[in-house]
């Protein structure tokens, strides 16, 4: 994993993976060093990642007090239960139907949940994050949040895109991916991990934009884009576009079968 300093308080964890016919995905987590130190997400759910050992050069984890999942799936779930476990003052803050989905795979510890919804706030001691769901999802317990101190958008998958190469995946401010590239990511993604975006209506889906837009972050930190610092109004102004986008339509099983096929060793020449 990479470490990337993001602003004054904030350390980003950056890891990716290689998705095959689509690019490299960057797969984020993030130290919010606030009076109260806030861990959002914990990494891929692989074996090796080294998680715990990156999240122990940015904060001990003994002084954590706060766990945001912003949703459960497994590339942001990966060592919560060890640093639940590592860190034992700190609470893990997700939504009703967050915690419910965890408990199929593991039994959460009730005592330590903190339920916040959209729209809530909580206080950090020096600072107030709040929670909103963001205008793209592709989980019914995603919940994002807003640093008033920072005045960093945590967005968990909006905004993302997938790079053309791990270098791009791996750079340290988005404004170092060609425009072309950055866009042509995030409509990608935007329909790849949001698909019901083809079926709404396209005015109701403008308006649940316009709070991103109130809250003009300074920076935008999501789960797969490397940080975006400045680029708000362009943001929002291309994701208003996502209905309008080309649907994702992934390979079928005679393009699995050839991409197996090319990763069979060559026959050996004859003798």
């Amino acid at each position: 994993m990479h470490i990337n300093r993001v602003g004054a308080d904030i350390s980003e964890l950056s890891d990716q993976l290689q998705v095959p016919g689509i690019g490299f995905l960057r797969v984020n987590a993030f130290v919010l060093m606030a009076a109260e130190p806030l861990v959002v997400d914990t990494g891929l759910s692989l074996p090796g990642r080294g998680y715990m050992d990156a999240l122990g050069t940015v904060v001990d984890p003994q002084d954590v007090r706060w766990i945001w999942l912003t949703h459960p799936d497994r590339d942001h779930t990966g060592s919560l239960f060890d640093l639940l476990e590592a860190a034992p003052q700190a609470r893990l803050i997700t939504t009703f139907i967050g915690a419910g989905i965890m408990s199929t795979e593991r039994p959460l510890p009730m005592d330590r949940l903190y339920l916040l919804n959209p729209g809530e706030s909580l206080s950090l001691g020096d600072r107030t994050v709040t929670a909103f769901r963001p205008p793209l999802y592709d989980s019914p317990a995603t919940v994002g949040f807003y640093d008033d101190r920072s005045r960093a958008c945590f967005s968990s998958d909006c905004f993302g895109a997938p790079m053309p190469t791990a270098e791009l995946a791996g750079c340290g401010d988005v404004s170092d991916a060609p425009r072309d590239a950055l866009r042509g990511g995030q409509l990608l993604w935007a329909t790849l991990d949001s698909p019901w975006v083809h079926t709404v209506d396209q005015e109701a889906f403008r308006r649940s934009v316009q709070p991103l837009r109130q809250m003009n972050p300074d920076v935008i930190l999501s789960s797969h884009l490397p940080p975006a610092p400045a680029h708000t109004t362009e943001f929002l102004d291309l994701l208003e576009t996502a209905p309008r986008a080309d649907p994702f339509v992934g390979p079928d099983q005679r393009a699995l079968e050839e991409m197996l096929a090319s990763f069979e060793p060559a026959a050996p020449a004859p003798a």
